[in-house]
Protein backbone atom coordinates (compact mmCIF):
# COMPACT_ATOMS: atom_id res chain seq x y z
CA UNK A 1 0.00 0.00 0.00
CA UNK A 2 2.99 1.90 0.75
CA UNK A 3 3.88 1.51 -2.68
CA UNK A 4 0.87 2.80 -4.32
CA UNK A 5 1.41 5.60 -2.71
CA UNK A 6 4.34 6.46 -3.66
CA UNK A 7 3.59 5.79 -7.19
CA UNK A 8 0.39 7.78 -6.83
CA UNK A 9 2.21 10.37 -5.47
CA UNK A 10 4.82 10.33 -8.19
CA UNK A 11 2.73 10.34 -10.92
CA UNK A 12 0.71 13.08 -9.56
CA UNK A 13 3.50 15.30 -9.07
CA UNK A 14 5.00 14.48 -12.54
CA UNK A 15 1.28 15.95 -13.91
CA UNK A 16 1.31 18.87 -12.42
CA UNK A 17 5.26 19.07 -12.96
CA UNK A 18 4.19 18.96 -16.79
CA UNK A 19 0.86 21.53 -16.48
CA UNK A 20 2.66 23.99 -14.69
CA UNK A 21 4.33 24.40 -18.34
CA UNK A 22 1.13 24.45 -20.15
CA UNK A 23 -0.27 27.65 -18.29
CA UNK A 24 -2.10 30.10 -20.66
CA UNK A 25 0.10 33.55 -21.18
CA UNK A 26 -1.74 36.80 -20.66
CA UNK A 27 -3.52 37.96 -24.10
CA UNK A 28 -2.47 41.56 -25.75
CA UNK A 29 -5.58 44.01 -24.95
CA UNK A 30 -5.66 44.45 -28.94
CA UNK A 31 -7.73 40.93 -29.01
CA UNK A 32 -10.98 43.26 -26.90
CA UNK A 33 -10.90 46.30 -29.30
CA UNK A 34 -13.64 44.75 -31.75
CA UNK A 35 -15.83 44.08 -27.89
CA UNK A 36 -15.20 48.30 -27.07
CA UNK A 37 -16.15 49.19 -30.17
CA UNK A 38 -19.42 47.45 -30.89
CA UNK A 39 -20.11 46.59 -27.29
CA UNK A 40 -24.14 46.52 -26.51
CA UNK A 41 -23.55 47.81 -23.38
CA UNK A 42 -21.54 51.08 -24.37
CA UNK A 43 -22.82 54.97 -24.22
CA UNK A 44 -24.39 55.41 -27.52
CA UNK A 45 -23.27 58.73 -29.11
CA UNK A 46 -25.54 61.37 -30.83
CA UNK A 47 -24.77 61.36 -34.60
CA UNK A 48 -24.96 64.71 -35.89
CA UNK A 49 -26.56 65.05 -39.39
CA UNK A 50 -25.26 67.38 -41.76
CA UNK A 51 -26.98 70.22 -41.83
CA UNK A 52 -30.20 70.56 -43.92
CA UNK A 53 -30.72 72.83 -46.75
CA UNK A 54 -34.03 74.87 -46.16
CA UNK A 55 -37.01 74.28 -48.72
CA UNK A 56 -36.87 77.44 -51.20
CA UNK A 57 -40.13 76.84 -51.74
CA UNK A 58 -41.74 76.15 -48.62
CA UNK A 59 -43.68 79.11 -48.22
CA UNK A 60 -44.16 80.09 -52.05
CA UNK A 61 -47.73 79.78 -53.99
CA UNK A 62 -48.94 80.24 -57.65
CA UNK A 63 -50.77 83.54 -57.79
CA UNK A 64 -51.71 83.58 -61.17
CA UNK A 65 -51.06 81.14 -63.71
CA UNK A 66 -51.96 81.85 -68.16
CA UNK A 67 -51.38 80.14 -71.42
CA UNK A 68 -50.57 82.47 -74.13
CA UNK A 69 -49.23 81.84 -77.85
CA UNK A 70 -45.57 83.23 -76.89
CA UNK A 71 -45.22 80.91 -73.94
CA UNK A 72 -47.49 79.94 -70.37
CA UNK A 73 -46.99 82.46 -67.39
CA UNK A 74 -46.96 81.87 -63.73
CA UNK A 75 -46.61 84.39 -61.09
CA UNK A 76 -45.52 82.98 -58.11
CA UNK A 77 -45.52 84.80 -54.27
CA UNK A 78 -44.87 84.11 -50.70
CA UNK A 79 -47.49 83.85 -48.05
CA UNK A 80 -44.84 85.31 -45.60
CA UNK A 81 -42.83 87.92 -47.80
CA UNK A 82 -45.84 89.95 -48.92
CA UNK A 83 -43.16 91.99 -51.50
CA UNK A 84 -41.48 88.48 -53.22
CA UNK A 85 -43.34 88.10 -56.43
CA UNK A 86 -41.61 86.03 -59.53
CA UNK A 87 -43.18 86.48 -63.16
CA UNK A 88 -41.83 83.01 -64.28
CA UNK A 89 -42.47 82.29 -68.28
CA UNK A 90 -41.47 79.09 -69.97
CA UNK A 91 -38.79 80.25 -72.22
CA UNK A 92 -36.33 81.89 -69.47
CA UNK A 93 -35.78 81.84 -66.16
CA UNK A 94 -35.74 84.41 -63.32
CA UNK A 95 -33.28 84.57 -60.76
CA UNK A 96 -32.51 81.20 -60.62
CA UNK A 97 -36.26 80.38 -60.61
CA UNK A 98 -37.68 78.39 -64.01
CA UNK A 99 -41.14 76.35 -64.49
CA UNK A 100 -40.11 72.99 -65.06
CA UNK A 101 -43.56 71.63 -66.10
CA UNK A 102 -47.22 72.87 -65.57
CA UNK A 103 -50.56 70.69 -64.77
CA UNK A 104 -53.05 72.56 -66.10
CA UNK A 105 -56.94 71.88 -64.88
CA UNK A 106 -60.28 73.17 -65.79
CA UNK A 107 -60.87 73.56 -62.10
CA UNK A 108 -60.37 77.11 -60.60
CA UNK A 109 -57.33 76.79 -57.84
CA UNK A 110 -56.83 73.26 -59.09
CA UNK A 111 -53.63 73.96 -61.63
CA UNK A 112 -50.57 72.52 -60.29
CA UNK A 113 -47.21 74.02 -61.44
CA UNK A 114 -43.21 72.48 -60.94
CA UNK A 115 -40.78 75.03 -60.22
CA UNK A 116 -37.23 74.78 -59.61
CA UNK A 117 -34.38 76.62 -58.50
CA UNK A 118 -30.36 75.51 -57.81
CA UNK A 119 -31.36 71.77 -58.84
CA UNK A 120 -33.89 71.66 -56.50
CA UNK A 121 -37.73 71.16 -57.65
CA UNK A 122 -41.18 72.01 -55.68
CA UNK A 123 -44.47 72.16 -56.63
CA UNK A 124 -46.71 74.68 -55.99
CA UNK A 125 -50.78 75.42 -56.03
CA UNK A 126 -52.48 77.98 -55.46
CA UNK A 127 -53.30 79.54 -51.94
CA UNK A 128 -56.52 78.53 -51.11
CA UNK A 129 -56.75 80.80 -48.35
CA UNK A 130 -56.18 83.93 -50.45
CA UNK A 131 -58.40 82.43 -53.17
CA UNK A 132 -61.30 82.37 -50.63
CA UNK A 133 -61.15 86.21 -50.09
CA UNK A 134 -63.39 88.23 -51.60
CA UNK A 135 -62.13 90.55 -54.79
CA UNK A 136 -60.81 93.62 -54.51
CA UNK A 137 -63.56 96.25 -55.24
CA UNK A 138 -64.34 99.37 -56.03
CA UNK A 139 -67.04 101.34 -54.32
CA UNK A 140 -69.48 102.93 -56.63
CA UNK A 141 -70.11 106.68 -56.60
CA UNK A 142 -72.12 108.20 -58.77
CA UNK A 143 -72.49 111.73 -59.74
CA UNK A 144 -75.67 112.11 -60.54
CA UNK A 145 -77.51 115.16 -59.94
CA UNK A 146 -80.54 115.12 -57.30
CA UNK A 147 -82.81 117.22 -59.31
CA UNK A 148 -83.84 118.20 -62.80
CA UNK A 149 -80.90 117.24 -65.83
CA UNK A 150 -79.46 119.80 -68.32
CA UNK A 151 -80.43 119.05 -71.25
CA UNK A 152 -76.91 118.27 -72.87
CA UNK A 153 -75.89 116.79 -70.05
CA UNK A 154 -74.11 113.47 -70.45
CA UNK A 155 -73.43 110.78 -68.07
CA UNK A 156 -68.88 110.43 -66.73
CA UNK A 157 -67.10 107.55 -68.98
CA UNK A 158 -67.23 104.12 -66.97
CA UNK A 159 -70.59 104.61 -65.54
CA UNK A 160 -72.92 101.71 -66.03
CA UNK A 161 -76.09 103.24 -68.06
CA UNK A 162 -79.36 102.35 -65.43
CA UNK A 163 -81.83 100.20 -67.58
CA UNK A 164 -85.20 101.45 -67.90
CA UNK A 165 -88.06 99.40 -65.70
CA UNK A 166 -90.45 97.69 -68.04
CA UNK A 167 -93.55 95.94 -66.79
CA UNK A 168 -93.75 92.60 -68.07
CA UNK A 169 -96.75 91.31 -70.35
CA UNK A 170 -100.17 90.38 -68.22
CA UNK A 171 -101.69 87.56 -69.75
CA UNK A 172 -105.32 87.78 -70.00
CA UNK A 173 -105.92 83.84 -69.41
CA UNK A 174 -103.00 83.00 -67.21
CA UNK A 175 -104.08 78.55 -67.01
CA UNK A 176 -104.67 78.34 -70.73
CA UNK A 177 -108.59 77.96 -70.78
CA UNK A 178 -110.88 80.66 -72.46
CA UNK A 179 -113.25 82.03 -70.88
CA UNK A 180 -117.20 80.87 -71.54
CA UNK A 181 -120.28 82.99 -72.53
CA UNK A 182 -122.63 81.64 -69.71
CA UNK A 183 -124.92 79.59 -72.74
CA UNK A 184 -121.61 77.36 -72.70
CA UNK A 185 -119.91 78.34 -75.73
CA UNK A 186 -116.03 80.25 -75.77
CA UNK A 187 -115.46 83.60 -76.31
CA UNK A 188 -113.84 84.58 -79.69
Amino acid sequence: MKLRIATLAIIGLSVVGARADELPTKFNFDRYQGILEHSPFAVATAVIAPAATPNFAKDLFVANAAKSPDGDMVTIASMTDKDFKKYLTTKTPVDGYAISSIEWSDKVGETKVTISKDGQYATLTFNQAEMSKPGPTRPFQPSVPTLQQPSGFTRPIGLPTPTPHTRGVIQRNPTGQQPQNPNGSPEN
